[in-house]
């Protein structure tokens, strides 16, 4: 993993915020595309990267399941490195964030942000996918959905979870924090809260 292979933006010597993309969409995807600008707008310089599955889709056309944890982690590892002695932020949608809270305790970084947590697969229990966030000690911020199938507010609400988490929640947001018509929200106005929830997050836990 090059600095070459990564897509940044936003000014440099500003906290940075690196973001891995979920399991199913690159790292520019609209959704991430969206979140970044506003991000940026707002003085943040954003990171993103692919994980090595996705940039094999992005080659061959041809879909590829995600790699192990271990190539992922090792992936997560190798972007960090690439930014010691900064200020910094990991973290990232839906599996990118799981990834990153798994090795977020033993990573020299400012602060962790997920994006739409898989606390559980839809319609399962969350297993082993909870048992680290337990006892997380790194400045944890979650966005999620309150209708969210991978941990709704009901779900969510009965777990165990370390002090350090704070979980910001988006009424009526799906997995992507789109809210129902009826709901009278929209994913603009979620995209929004969530930019402005992880830029107070970053200021509160950066050293520059």
């Amino acid at each position: 993993m090059k600095k070459s292979d990564l897509l940044i933006n936003g000014r440099k010597n500003k906290p940075i915020f690196i973001m891995a993309h979920g399991a199913g969409a690159p790292m520019d995807s609209e959704w991430m595309n969206d979140i970044s600008k506003l991000l940026v707008k707002k003085g943040i310089q954003v990171v993103r990267f692919e994980f090595p599955y996705m940039t094999e889709r992005r080659e061959s056309g041809k879909k590829r399941p995600p790699n192990t944890m271990k190539i992922l982690t090792e992936t997560w590892e190798k972007v960090i490195s690439l930014y010691e002695g900064r200020s910094i932020f990991i973290g990232g949608k839906s599996m990118g964030g799981r990834v990153a809270s798994l090795i977020a305790d033993k990573s020299d970084i400012n602060g962790l942000i997920c994006l739409g947590f898989p606390f559980h697969a839809p319609g399962k229990e969350p297993k082993d996918r909870i048992l680290h966030l337990q006892s997380i000690k790194v400045p944890t911020l979650i966005l999620q959905g309150s209708r969210d199938p991978m941990g709704t507010f009901e779900d969510v609400k009965t777990y165990k979870l370390s002090k350090k988490i704070k979980i910001s929640w988006l009424e009526d947001g799906d997995h992507g924090f789109k809210p129902r018509v009826k709901s009278g929200l929209t994913l603009q106005q979620h995209l929004e809260k969530s930019s402005e929830e992880i830029v107070k997050f970053i200021k509160l836990y950066s050293n520059v």
